[in-house]
């Protein structure tokens, strides 16, 4: 799975401290995010970005075609 959260940052110019700040997400949270490095997300947390960035979660999150 591949979060496309640093993508959709760039392309809107939000920065993380920004973003934390409207959101009320932990700023360590949204930088595990952004570098694709989080192993587990709450829900709500998701719900919370993708509300604010106007995002479904398929916008957020896509899954990676594996050849395991």
């Amino acid at each position: 799975m591949r979060c496309n959260l640093s993508k959709i940052m760039g392309e809107k110019r939000i920065k993380i401290s920004d973003l934390a700040r409207a959101t009320n997400i932990n700023r360590g949270t949204l930088t595990r995010m952004y570098y694709d490095e989080a192993t587990r997300v709450e829900l709500d947390v998701i719900e919370r970005l993708c509300n604010h960035l106007g995002l479904g979660i398929g916008d957020l999150y896509e899954i990676e075609n594996s050849d395991a």
